[in-house]
Order: C-alpha cells, then structure tokens, then sequence
C-alpha cells in the first residue's frame, strides 16, 4: 500500500477547509483515510496551517510522500513557526 500526505476538503461551498490526511494512494480524495496530521485554512490571511509535528515526522519516516500541495505546506509552516532561542 502507498501511503501519500494529500488534502481533504471540507466546509462550505465557496468557504473551503482541509483536513492533510495519511491515506492510500488509490483512495478517493474526501474517502477513507489512515490518519489526519494537519489542518489548513485558506480563509484567513495569511492562510492558517496547522500540523501536528510528531505524527507528521512520523508517516514521512514511514515512507509516504506528500502531494506538490501539502509540500508546499510543510514548508510554510516550518517558516512561520516562532523560532525558539533559549
């Protein structure tokens, strides 16, 4: 099985909210899935991207591989996450 990082949408019409989902590849886009590791939310601006960083690492370390999108993503939150200075 080929796991991949994908969106699945959710919300309104005309007011979209995804859920980043571990899935099977050959999956349908919004059907069943392994696990969500994220949120995203392009209503806001800036755009409002969550992960959760453990299960994330976790399911890329276990192979799969994010979609162009959740790529892109990924990165973002990297840049916008607060960088700690202890």
């Amino acid at each position: 099985m080929a796991v991949v990082l994908r969106l699945a949408r959710a919300g309104a019409k005309k007011m979209p909210y995804y859920h980043v989902v571990a899935t099977d590849s050959r999956s349908p886009r919004d059907g069943k899935f392994l696990e969500q590791v994220g949120s995203y939310d392009p209503n806001h601006s800036p755009a409002k991207v969550q992960f959760n960083e453990e299960r994330l690492a976790y399911w890329i370390k276990s192979g799969a591989v994010p979609s162009e999108t959740v790529a892109d993503l990924i990165k973002t939150a990297k840049k916008q996450a607060p960088a700690t200075t202890a």
